[in-house]
């Protein structure tokens, strides 16, 4: 099996290691498939890709937030 993952799987979960976020990511099968486009999830825990329609949710809690 490849290491790159399909991105047909259309929610993503993503870590804070992720960020910043942009679609699509480096290990995806098709990471050239349409301009990368960095995506504000921090704020919100999810962000949807405006090229592909793939949803991202960010895991657990952003470090930077003052809770």
């Amino acid at each position: 099996m490849s290491q790159r993952q399909d991105n047909t799987q259309r929610v993503i979960e993503v870590t804070e290691s992720d960020l910043p976020l942009h679609c699509p990511m480096p290990q995806h099968a098709d990471w050239n498939a349409h301009p990368r486009v960095f995506l504000p999830i921090e704020s919100r825990g999810d962000a949807l890709c405006p090229y592909c329609g793939t949803l991202y949710r960010l895991k657990g809690k952003p470090s930077g937030s003052h809770h």
